[in-house]
């Protein structure tokens, strides 16, 4: 093997292994956006949520004195 086919071979598997980080980074990124925070970084309220009906009432919080 002559030097220059090793260092081809060198240079690609360095730039393999750079693709490989960025795209865990980006995974990570986009999962850490996903755990309670919107994409534009600001946290989630469910105070908020239009869902969440707040006049809801359980029968055991009634029945407590």
């Amino acid at each position: 093997m002559s030097i220059t086919f090793q260092k081809r071979q060198k240079e690609m598997k360095r730039l393999d292994k750079q693709k490989g980080k960025a795209e865990r980074r980006a995974q990570k990124k986009l999962a850490k956006g996903k755990e309670g925070e919107t994409p534009s970084g600001t946290p989630i309220d469910p105070a908020l949520d239009p869902t969440i009906d707040w006049s809801y009432q359980s029968d055991i919080e009634l029945d407590r004195p």
